[in-house]
């Protein structure tokens, strides 16, 4: 397929394909966007929002960089946005849920930087672009690429802190893209979907998340509760908590706040089945919304959109149990 005349933005966030060695200190910062190689005949215009390692980014970035890709939308045959790895997932699944437009969008990065002889920056971004040019991309929502494999934003999560191939995320892959030569291969193993949208003028809310352990008895749930709007608890297994967790979820829904059950095990849905004191079953009839597969840090991100747009504790619910992500 030709790329002649199409049409390329890229906006690049910061992250290690971004970055080197800082001259003036220790270990790695952001200091140069990389150039796409390799497209004759694109049009390819670049941005740059902000220059971040990825844990400084916050939602109201990611709001940021959602008008900026809306802006960009109508005059772009294909988005491609560099990230860093540590948070590119949250920053996917947050654009999977607030953007409107059906232009195929990228999400990339690199776990090496580009002093590294086995860079992976150029590939994965070369990657992307072809990727965010394919007529077979239009309509998925945001994707990411890594190392060839294309993933649901829904899904896609940071699977190792060092490994090039460092993405992945159950059920796994949607898509790859192999190269030879000049000419991309492109094969999506899925189909698009309808995604609903949750876009709000300003991200005010606050929701926090608190990690569930053996013998944990509730330290930490009354100060999170008295500063958040919303809690999500990664909890054990399908959905179990301590018994003395019971009766703090129970006051938290009470009160109209919801707290939002996830699972810290990294792959499997949350499954109300346990009947014992604190086990899903006695969680979800205190009041406690069920997750579904969303890891802690993307029910975060949805659960703060929601009360953004002040959606009540019965519509978060609604929203939670029928899967509208």
């Amino acid at each position: 397929m030709s790329l002649a005349g199409r049409r390329l933005a890229v906006i690049h966030t910061g992250g290690t394909i971004a970055s080197r060695p800082d001259p003036g200190g220790p270990g790695l910062t952001p200091q140069e966007a990389p150039a796409v190689p390799g497209l004759p005949g694109v049009m390819v215009t670049a941005h740059q929002p902000f220059r971040l390692p990825s844990p400084h980014v916050t939602p109201g970035h990611m709001l940021e960089l959602a008008r900026l890709i809306e802006r960009l939308a109508p005059d772009a045959d294909g988005i491609v946005v560099t990230h860093g790895t540590d948070t590119l997932e949250e920053t996917a699944f947050f654009l999977h849920l607030a953007l409107t437009t059906d232009t195929p969008v990228l999400l990339t990065g690199s776990m090496r930087h580009a002093e590294e002889v086995s860079w992976d920056g150029p590939g994965n971004l070369l990657d992307a672009a072809h990727v965010a040019l394919h007529p077979d991309s239009h309509g998925r929502g945001p994707l990411v690429v890594f190392g060839g494999d294309l993933f649901d934003a829904r899904t896609v999560t940071k699977v190792h802190t060092s490994a090039v191939d460092a993405f992945g995320g159950y059920p796994g892959p949607i898509g790859r893209i192999d190269r030879t030569g000049e000419t991309a291969h492109l094969r999506f193993f899925a189909r698009p979907e309808a995604r609903p949208v949750y876009a709000p003028a300003r991200v005010e809310a606050r929701v926090e998340i608190l990690y569930a352990y053996a013998g944990w008895q509730g330290e930490g749930y009354a100060e999170a509760a008295a500063r958040a709007d919303g809690l999500v608890i990664a909890a054990l297994g399908t959905g179990n908590l301590p018994a003395e967790l019971l009766p703090l979820v129970a006051a938290s829904a009470g009160a109209g706040q919801p707290v939002v059950i996830a699972t810290r095990t990294h792959a499997g849905p949350i499954l109300p089945v346990y009947g014992y004191p604190g086990g899903g079953a006695t969680l979800v009839a205190a009041g406690a919304i069920p997750a579904s597969f969303l890891n802690a840090h993307k029910a975060r991100l949805l659960l703060l959109l929601l009360l953004s747009l002040d959606y009540g504790l019965e519509e978060i619910r609604g929203v939670f149990g029928e899967g509208q992500f």
